[in-house]
């Protein structure tokens, strides 16, 4: 392939965009550097372990393994290089090497409200979960796509999800008031899916509120019963993802767990 029908590839897969703000080089085109100059152009990705089951997950692109140790149960990955586009994510578990689980990501080099569903876009970050169906029968992934900027002077950034298996859509109250409102398992709160609403960000939205320590009770929306309740610190400048996981009347027992983000 020569060089001009490689840039009219790139143009119609539409990441020249994404390359310009990958190559740092402000006098020449991502393209115009020598291939052994060009800095590595990827997405990143931080894989979530939140099964309730009690083993390591080793994440996949395709048949590349990414995570160089295996993610425990309720717990991130750091952020990792992976390929872009339309991609297969898979995770295996413990040692053994047959996917629990596989999704094609992708279709679309950026996202779009069409080209669902969408896959890790070049230079953007991502989170990626292993989580199980609502009903606790099978292996899942979900992708979000992560907004690092800087919450405001004095705040935090939070991105709820709700990830308890069969703990309902969940209602997430401080003192009586409700903060989410209507989360439903496998969901972000405030997340929009389809509609005008739709974008990159409106999959796994964080939401900016005050430092300090959260108190919070889930109530199942449903019936009003109380399923749990955390104490969350929240640190001004930092960006967290809290998610809801275990079991209402099993073990591993119901339960959150906090992620804390890099700001980019």
């Amino acid at each position: 392939m020569n060089m001009n029908t490689f840039k009219r590839l790139v143009r119609q897969l539409g990441i020249i965009p994404a390359i310009f703000l990958a190559s740092g080089c402000k006098d020449a085109g991502y393209l115009d550097i020598d291939a052994a100059d060009r800095p590595p152009l990827s997405a990143y990705i931080s894989f979530v372990n939140a099964r309730p089951i009690d083993a390591g997950l080793s994440f996949w692109t395709f048949t590349d393994k990414v995570t160089p140790t295996p993610v425990a149960i309720n717990k991130a990955s750091e952020y990792l290089p992976t390929v872009f586009g339309n991609v297969q994510i898979n995770f295996t578990e413990g040692t053994n090497t047959s996917y629990k689980a596989s999704y094609q990501f992708g279709n679309s080099a950026t996202f779009t409200a069409t080209g669902r569903p969408n896959g890790p876009i070049a230079t953007f970050y991502h989170t990626v979960v292993a989580a199980r169906t609502a009903n606790n029968k099978a292996d899942s992934l979900i992708l979000f796509y992560d907004d690092l900027k800087a919450p405001a002077s004095g705040k935090a950034k939070l991105r709820f999800i709700n990830l308890s298996p069969g703990a309902g859509t969940l209602n997430v109250v401080q003192n009586g008031k409700t903060l989410f409102n209507q989360v439903a398992y496998g969901r972000a709160a405030n997340s929009a899916l389809s509609g005008e609403a739709l974008s990159a960000w409106s999959l796994g939205p964080f939401e900016t509120v005050d430092a300090g320590t959260l108190n919070v009770d889930y109530i199942n929306a449903a019936n009003s019963a109380k399923v749990g309740s955390a104490s969350l610190p929240l640190e001004a400048g930092k960006i967290y993802t809290v998610f809801t996981r275990g079991l209402i009347t099993a073990t591993p027992s119901f339960g959150t767990s906090v992620i804390e983000h890099p700001v980019k």
